[in-house]
């Protein structure tokens, strides 16, 4: 799922990696691919994740994990941060998800009864970038569908998901819903259908695996 993720990116493109599964799309990408990966806490031109022994400690994403430099890389305060995210210079952001709906609708910051620190950068993050992606498991752990007609969960952003990642499929949203794009190697349309908790679209052609 995160290497085929890694694939949405094109060379040239400044690209935020959100918390979670997003964090992990820069050790898909080869070192000298021409890209500039943003973390909300203040760095671009992420390189590889470092080993804790390795790792200057003052480096890390925006998950924690420790990262490396490249040619060209900036470290900067989160104003400025903010301020390349709230002016659109963001081509992709890849998020991170508990809902997504079949109009687009993101919900990835609260459960009900769960802590959280709060909505955080995600909410402008979904707002702002040009495109927005979403790398998630298709099921949550207790196998209710994660990808819904609409969101039960407190919302992050509305409309704003163009792409879903999951371990069973890639799928559009678009105009009508939910559209079948490709599946993960093993599973069939009508698994992913079921998986889904809304009506899926599923073109008469074969789909591509990943």
């Amino acid at each position: 799922m995160v290497a085929r993720a890694a694939r949405e990116i094109a060379p040239g493109m400044v690209v935020n990696l959100g918390i979670g599964l997003p964090t992990r799309v820069v050790g898909c990408l080869s070192s000298d691919f021409p890209v500039c990966l943003h973390t909300e806490n203040g760095l671009t031109g992420i390189g590889p994740p470092l080993a804790p022994e390795l790792a200057d400690r003052n480096l890390i994403d925006a998950g924690g994990a420790y990262v490396s430099l490249v040619p060209g890389s900036a470290v900067f305060d989160s104003a400025v941060s903010f301020a390349i995210v709230r002016s659109g210079r963001l081509d992709l952001t890849m998020l991170g998800a508990f809902e997504v709906s079949a109009s687009g609708d993101l919900a990835n910051w609260k459960i009900p009864g769960k802590f959280s620190p709060g909505v955080g950068g995600g909410i402008e993050l979904a707002q702002k970038a040009r495109r927005v992606v979403v790398l998630t498991t298709h099921t949550d752990r207790s196998g209710a569908p994660k990808l819904k007609q609409a969101c039960s969960l407190p919302l992050t952003a509305r409309g704003c998901v163009s792409r879903i990642f999951t371990d069973m499929a890639v799928i559009d949203v678009t105009p009508g819903g939910f559209a079948l794009v490709e599946t993960a190697e093993g599973i069939s349309a009508a698994e992913v259908a079921a998986a889904t908790d809304a009506p899926l679209a599923i073109p008469d052609a074969a789909l591509p695996t990943f």
